[in-house]
């Protein structure tokens, strides 16, 4: 499986070498067979000092073997969910060591996408929760899609030499050809304004900041 390619739950992303814990396991499994033969003599000679010792090494065993076929059992991986994987390519490191917690895969869910809105920071104060809007995606300008605003995050972020700030929103409807990292431009609608507003509040913002910066 790379990067773009759809999965259902279950399906097989990849498959990581488990010679060595096979072999841990038939060596747990033996061992734990020879304790077992050794309680059972402990008992049969009332040796209540070394039943209680063995009774120790068969638990001791039993775990050991129980966390390495959990081990073994996580050495498929397999999809959690129906969704496009968006990271992840183990083509070209076939017989490469993975490291425990590195992220070798990245899905996404395909009915349950997020927006992400990068507000101005000038405009920010005129949204809040609830808003409704439309947003038209790049790969296909010719329709729109309408989204409610769900979050406003209170930090912002510089770029693009503008502070924006992250606001979250989610789709009315999930149009089937949409992938995750998309993007395109978003309109939330807010109450209504005078033209003359519209096409002076920026100028006429900016003329009030530098004023009171120059001024005493």
């Amino acid at each position: 499986m790379r990067a773009g390619d759809v999965v259902r739950e279950g399906d097989l992303l990849a498959t990581l070498d488990d010679r060595e814990l096979s072999l841990e396991r038939v060596r747990w499994a033996s061992q734990l067979e020879q304790l077992l033969k050794q309680y059972r003599q402990a008992l049969a000679e009332r040796d209540a000092a070394q039943v209680a010792i063995l009774t120790a090494q068969v638990d001791q065993a039993r775990a050991q073997l129980a966390l390495v076929e959990d081990q073994l059992a996580k050495t498929r991986i397999e999809a959690p969910f129906d969704g496009v994987v968006v990271t992840g390519d183990l083509s070209q490191e076939l017989g490469a060591p993975v490291q425990r917690g590195e992220v070798l895969f990245e899905v996404a869910p395909l009915d349950d996408y997020r927006v992400v809105l990068q507000v101005d920071e000038r405009d920010i104060e005129e949204l809040v929760t609830g808003q409704t809007g439309t947003l038209a995606f790049t790969a296909f300008p010719d329709e729109s899609f309408p989204f409610s605003v769900e979050k406003i995050t209170p930090v912002s972020a510089p770029g693009e030499g503008r502070n924006t700030f992250r606001v979250e929103a989610v789709l009315d409807e999930t149009p089937p050809r949409l992938r995750p990292g998309m993007e395109g431009v978003g309109k939330v609608e807010v109450d209504r304004r005078r033209l003359l507003w519209i096409w002076t509040h920026e100028a006429v913002d900016w003329v009030r900041l530098k004023l009171w910066n120059w001024l005493p």
